[in-house]
């Protein structure tokens, strides 16, 4: 069977298109013919190779030459050159020129064999070799269509049907030009076999720089719609602030998406809840959504532009402050200077210490009618403090009193004081062991007061006293003094 009525043949002819799609028996696009929005055919087998008609016959794929790896509509890639391969018409179809034939009409007239040898030889010269042309040609056109395979091939959604001799994916992909990358899907994955019938997808991936309920990340999808993407994630888009349409292509270069669920958030406010449905991007968008208004140096138990979380709970904080200015005392410190002439064991304050003044500013501040610790704010100095200057004594102290060391003194102390360097009598006139008045005290050498004296200070000038005055000092415990 020649090439033409191969192609003439009702068993091979091409069925007509219907869905759903069936390789096996979808239509085959002639050279540059394309589908409306699918890819055009980069492959046409040659068997369905379109050649010029010859005017003396009705096989429109007699002709000569026509192009091979090119198409009408472009390629994937970049479209190869066009080789010319040249188709020879079957010699007993195609009719010799008119020239010709006349010739051979001269050379059968001047041949003195009979015809009917002539013919029977020279057809049998002539058919030979065709016999041999047409076994040949058939047979190559059996293996031929047994590599063919029908296979659609869905590049980002776009699809079309082909003829391949490919083996595989991989081989098929670069066959028409169809680069992949890491982020890209090819199902079947690529390498895998293919047989006719299948179906190639090329899915390219798209990267997103996604911010989703606050959180920041680049992603990649196949998705070629927001909506598609959204799906892929299994984000609730319900309810949902969308930075861009959800209808919205996603091409090769991707986007930048803004994509805020809708959360459940309550806000306590004035005694009273209020939970609600929000989409907001801050806590203070969702007080506001509430109905809620801050006042002055109201405030919110979480930062105001922290991002609100599903089943949170934000506390409204109703504030007023007001200021309040204290005078305090600065304690003055005390210098401590020694003084040879100074028993030991005495001290007096040459310069008395006088305590500073300040200024103080606080802020009182009440936080839902709950008064908080006063905050200090400013700080004044009004007066410096003035150092107190002591005198303490390095002398040592005498003990013994010629004619007064043999008494009893201590009998004399437990009945004037109850034996307390430190008393007072109730009129804080009589002070010390012996309840001396302060007069009498600084008379005998003393300074200061007899009561802030050291005991053995005090005993001292006691046994002074007594050598000048006798037991007269001490009316009442006196008599213990012999005792």
């Amino acid at each position: 069977m020649s090439d033409s009525q191969y192609l003439r043949d009702e068993r091979y002819a091409p069925a007509p298109e219907y869905e759903p799609f069936d390789p096996h028996s979808a239509e085959t696009l002639g050279y540059g013919e394309v589908y409306a929005g699918a890819y055009p055919d980069t492959y046409a087998p040659a068997y369905e190779t379109r050649r010029p008609q010859a005017p003396w016959s009705d096989d429109p794929y007699d002709g000569a030459a026509y192009p091979v790896g090119s198409y009408a509509g472009g390629s994937y890639g970049a479209e190869p050159p066009p080789t010319l391969v040249h188709i020879p018409a079957p010699a007993h179809e195609v009719p010799a020129a008119p020239g010709r034939r006349a010739a051979r009409r001269r050379r059968a007239k001047a041949d003195p064999r009979p015809d009917g040898v002539a013919r029977a030889d020279g057809s049998v010269r002539r058919l030979l070799p065709q016999a041999l042309v047409v076994a040949f040609l058939a047979g190559g056109t059996t293996a031929f269509v047994a590599k063919d395979k029908a296979v659609e091939l869905n590049v980002d959604g776009r699809s079309r049907t082909l003829h391949t001799f490919a083996d595989d994916v991989t081989e098929l992909l670069a066959q028409e030009g169809v680069e992949v990358g890491a982020h890209d899907v090819v199902a079947p994955a690529p390498g895998t076999e293919l047989t006719s019938g299948d179906e190639v997808e090329v899915h390219y991936g798209r990267p997103i720089r996604l911010t989703l309920d606050g959180h920041r990340r680049e992603v990649w999808t196949t998705a070629r719609t927001v909506e598609e993407a959204l799906e892929q994630w299994g984000v609730r888009a319900e309810g949902a602030y969308l930075s861009a349409a959800r209808s919205r292509r996603i091409g090769r270069e991707g986007l930048t998406l803004d994509v805020r669920t809708e959360r459940s958030v309550t806000i306590m406010a004035d005694g009273r809840a209020r939970t609600i449905r929000t989409n907001a991007a801050t806590v203070r968008e969702a007080v506001e959504q509430a109905g809620i208004t801050l006042r002055g140096q109201d405030t919110t138990s979480v930062p105001q532009d922290s991002f609100p979380r599903d089943g949170q709970t934000v506390t409204v904080l109703r504030i007023t402050g007001t200021r309040e200015v204290r005078e305090e005392q600065i304690p003055f410190e005390v210098e401590r200077t020694e003084d040879p002439t100074l028993f030991k064991g005495t001290e007096v304050v040459e310069r008395a210490g006088q305590p500073g003044l300040r200024r103080v500013t606080y802020h009182l501040r009440t936080v839902n009618g709950v008064r908080q610790k006063p905050r200090l704010v400013r700080t004044e100095l009004v007066r410096e403090p003035v150092s107190q200057v002591v005198k303490v004594g390095t002398k040592p102290m005498p003990t013994s009193v010629q004619g007064a060391d043999h008494l009893n003194w201590q009998g004399l102390a437990a009945c004037e004081s109850g034996g307390r360097p430190n008393a007072v009598d109730p009129s804080g006139t009589y002070g010390g062991l012996y309840q001396f008045d302060t007069r009498t005290w600084q008379s005998l050498g003393g300074s200061g007061r007899p009561q802030d004296a050291p005991a053995a200070e005090q005993t001292f000038r006691a046994k002074k006293l007594y050598v000048r005055r006798g037991a007269s000092p001490w009316p009442h415990c006196g008599a213990r003094l012999h005792g």
